[in-house]
């Protein structure tokens, strides 16, 4: 399984609204989990990103978890693809 960090961002629309964020994050992982992406971890944070979350699953739950909230319009992401110790070092041992 892949495992993603997306760096979530509120919209205006979202800022607006900031006090049903945690609503909104339950929401979301009961719609993750249907789709059969694992979320791990979500953190409120300070800084350049409002949110940092780390989910598990097929590419394919990542996009369509994500592109579903990105439509309900209270948030922008970035989601980065992370790589484990044990990945980075199969990866690293398929080099020439």
């Amino acid at each position: 399984m892949a495992t993603y960090i997306s760096l979530i961002s509120f919209t205006d629309q979202g800022i607006r609204s900031v006090k049903e964020s945690p609503a909104r994050a339950e929401a979301f992982t009961g719609l993750a989990s249907k789709l059969g992406l694992a979320v791990k971890s979500i953190h409120w944070t300070t800084g350049n990103y409002d949110l940092v979350v780390v989910t598990e699953g097929s590419d394919e739950a990542a996009m369509a978890a994500l592109l579903s909230v990105g439509a309900l319009g209270n948030v922008r992401s970035q989601t980065l693809r992370a790589y484990s110790a044990a990945e980075i070092k199969k990866i690293i041992g398929m080099m020439p």
